[in-house]
């Protein structure tokens, strides 16, 4: 699979898609329950609960994991799917009430996809795309996720529909009055974007969003080993700025990660190839990055390649490592711990991971590619799990 190269067709980022989608996926629940804590593993067991299943045999694979815990404590993960025989524009959502021991389907959100989900001032919310290449939409829950408001205009959730769009599991996160939110664009390769919104806004309409021009990139950078970034994380620097950090395709060691900037005018973006790419373990990757105030650390989980952890040639598909990692400034990460490791690098990934705080621990889901009764997983990629995992006391091991 190609990914977000800047000069290809990016119809196949992420999705391996070879043909039209023919059906969408009924995927089982399973409830399992294997310790409350991460530990690096070396053989092929499901690590942590399994929320969503979904045989190799099928063609329908499992991506885009999100989570958010809502105000009373209940956790929410959601997913879409992939692969020949998904219908790459469906969005379902899972719900706990035991933080995270046992899950149960609520809902399959149609016109969804390469979604994030956030709570905001008590209400759910799901953004992303209306379907591979699609418009961006946003929806509102009042139930908890079990019912969705429809985008139909701009008025109801619609918030771009010209051109197409690109995005992912990604923070959604406030900087002074507003809420910050990654969201490519695709013209013949991906383009680095944010969108922002008053914080007291009403989110379901367009006209409460501001969209960054698009910012593309250059092959030539990186003495022209550049093949594209994509699936950027809103960050707010240690001086409030808001940056856009972002997974680059670049196949060497160590892996770099894009930092974009912001004008003053909240409109443009900008990015200097000398001072932009910073070495940060797993970036070549998608990943989720957040601030915590009681360590004073960013924090991410990433497939990083530590020594002797992935035997292969392309770095971009070395997913069978999970790491703890931690920085102070976004620009020097340290790798804290190993998460979970399975020795088998061709059909087991623990990848695409979101997570938030919870407390001291972390609360993950996680696109999971593991054995199964079925065979077990088509590719490291090619996941057929969703997964819940709990890091227990994150910044004290």
């Amino acid at each position: 699979m190609t990914l977000a190269i800047a000069m290809v067709n990016v119809s196949a980022l992420r999705q391996n898609v070879g043909r039209t989608a023919i059906a969408a996926a009924t995927v089982a629940i399973v409830f399992l329950w294997s310790g409350a804590s991460a530990s690096p593993i070396a053989n092929n067991a499901t690590p942590g609960v399994v929320v969503a299943h979904s045989p190799a045999k099928t063609a329908i694979y499992l991506g885009s994991p999100a989570i958010a815990i809502l105000d009373d404590g209940t956790y929410v993960i959601t997913h879409d799917t992939f692969g020949p025989n998904s219908s790459l524009d469906t969005t379902e959502v899972y719900r706990s009430h035991d933080r995270g021991r046992s899950w149960a389907k609520l809902a399959d959100v149609k016109g969804q996809y390469f979604s994030s989900v956030f709570v905001h001032r008590g209400a759910l919310y799901l953004i992303g795309t209306s379907r591979l290449e699609g418009a961006v939409v946003i929806r509102r829950s009042l139930d908890d996720g079990k019912t969705w408001s429809v985008p139909t205009d701009a008025n109801s959730g619609v918030l771009a529909s010209d051109g197409k769009y690109f995005s992912a599991a990604t923070p959604t996160v406030t900087a002074g009055r507003r809420l910050w939110k990654s969201m490519e664009t695709i013209n013949g390769g991906v383009a680095a974007g944010l969108i922002s919104a008053d914080v007291n806004s009403d989110l379901c309409k367009a006209g409460s969003w501001t969209f960054t021009a698009a910012l593309r990139p250059d092959s030539q950078w990186l003495d022209g080993k550049f093949k594209g970034w994509l699936e950027g994380n809103a960050v707010v620097t240690p001086k409030g700025k808001v940056v856009d950090v972002l997974r680059v395709y670049y196949d060497f060691q160590p892996e770099q990660a894009a930092i974009v900037t912001v004008d003053e005018d909240e409109r443009h973006l900008a990015f200097d190839p000398k001072t932009g790419f910073v070495a940060m373990p797993g970036a070549g990757k998608k990943f989720t990055i957040r601030f915590d105030p009681s360590s004073g650390l960013y924090w991410s989980l990433t497939n990083a390649v530590l020594p002797g952890s992935y035997h292969g040639n392309n770095f971009e598909r070395a997913r069978n490592t999970l790491a703890l990692i931690s920085s102070s400034d976004l620009h020097h990460w340290d790798v804290r711990r190993v998460v979970l490791h399975a020795d088998n690098s061709d059909t087991h990934g623990y990848q695409y991971v979101d997570w938030v705080f919870d407390g001291s621990d972390i609360a993950a889901a996680i696109r999971t590619a593991s054995d199964d009764d079925e065979g077990g997983a088509h590719s490291q990629h090619d996941s057929n799990f969703v997964t819940f995992l709990r890091v227990s006391n994150f910044a004290h091991p």
